[in-house]
């Protein structure tokens, strides 16, 4: 009876064991940081640079993470505690992908810093090539009402109209805004922090993005050397290009942000990635106020006068803008210095957001 007793409870034992250590393997993985990319080219590692190539390489996130529910493997820095992420292009790959990591079973994401980073067109009138922006509003262009132009009344600004008013730029805004992902605010006190502690960076320039800026001598905002800015991003899933669309960029932005946004930048997927954070954000997964948005201008969202938007268009590929390379060094250059400061103090971050002034 006594070797009965005694088998029983070393089987307890052995069972209580593996079933902490199963706990234990099973507990989800505390994230600091996540770095958010779109695109990559070729390979991560060793070939001409995507947007995640850098991070990769330099952070280093050398260890690879199966995630089928995503558009490719994650990368990750157990050390240090930083993942890193890419959405594929467009808002259908970012909503997906994002929604997919914050679902994560393996990743405890609620006290994580998201860093998006990654290239955009930007608006002449107010940058410069190679410039490095901080997202001070995100701002959807695809939901609304469409009438081809030369459809539309001939004193209308544009043929792209609100969802559900009546008019382009009808005042007051749609009621219902909030719950169609048009507008985001990012944390202002966040923005703040990050621009403060990035400002003074040295950027980098090459030939290419110089060129362009001759192109382009009869704007102002595009006659500085590259430098760290704030301004506000139009994402959509269309890549739009001309003087014209640049101008109805303008106005949405203004129109969405009450006058308190200046459209700076233009990429894809940024409305999408921060609608899927919104989600995780009320479902405890994620902290809304913990994200950042960082665009580095390789390309302008309009030609000069005397060039059409077609051949402007046709003239800048993916990969090969013409501030391309220097762009994805001043990304890096001006977000690193945020990750590495979020992650060496991380007892000063985990539970209290910075805010600048």
């Amino acid at each position: 009876m006594r070797h009965i007793l005694c088998l029983c409870l070393l089987l307890s034992a052995l069972v209580y064991s593996a079933c902490s250590n199963s706990s234990t393997q099973d507990a989800p993985i505390p994230i600091k940081v996540v770095v958010v990319a779109m695109f990559e080219i070729g390979e991560v590692e060793g070939d001409r640079p995507g947007e995640f190539q850098y991070w990769v390489e330099r952070l280093p996130l050398h260890e690879t993470l199966d995630f089928p529910q995503g558009y490719s493997p994650l990368r990750y820095n157990a050390e240090k505690g930083i993942l890193g992420v890419t959405t594929g292009i467009g808002t259908q790959f970012s909503t997906a992908t994002i929604m997919g990591l914050g679902m994560d079973p393996r990743f405890d994401l609620s006290n994580a810093y998201w860093l998006v980073a990654g290239i955009a067109g930007g608006d002449p009138e107010d940058t410069s090539p190679a410039d490095a922006v901080w997202t001070d509003w995100a701002i959807d262009g695809d939901i609304g009402h469409e009438i081809d132009p030369r459809e539309a009344p001939e004193d209308w600004p544009t043929g792209y109209i609100p969802f559900r008013n009546k008019s382009p730029y009808q005042m007051p805004l749609p009621a219902e805004d909030q719950h169609w992902g048009v507008r985001y605010k990012l944390n202002p006190g966040l923005l703040n922090w990050a621009y403060e502690l990035t400002k003074d960076i040295e950027l980098t320039t090459s030939e290419g993005a110089e060129n362009l800026r001759l192109k382009f001598k009869d704007f102002d905002g595009a006659q500085h050397t590259p430098r760290v800015r704030v301004g506000a991003h139009l994402a959509a899933a269309t890549y739009w290009h001309g003087a014209l669309l640049n101008d109805w960029a303008n106005g949405w932005v203004d129109y969405w942000t009450e006058g308190e946004g200046d459209y700076f930048t233009s990429a894809m997927e940024d409305t999408g990635t921060l609608q899927s954070l919104t989600r995780l954000d009320k479902a405890g997964k994620a902290d809304l106020e913990r994200v950042m948005v960082l665009r580095g201008v390789t390309n302008y969202t309009r030609p000069i006068d005397s060039v059409s938007a077609y051949e402007s268009l046709k003239g800048e590929t993916v990969g090969h803008y013409s501030a391309y390379m220097p762009t994805m060094e001043n990304v890096f250059r001006t977000g690193n210095p945020i990750v590495q400061e979020i992650v060496e103090n991380w007892e000063s971050y985990k539970d209290t957001v910075p805010s600048g002034k």
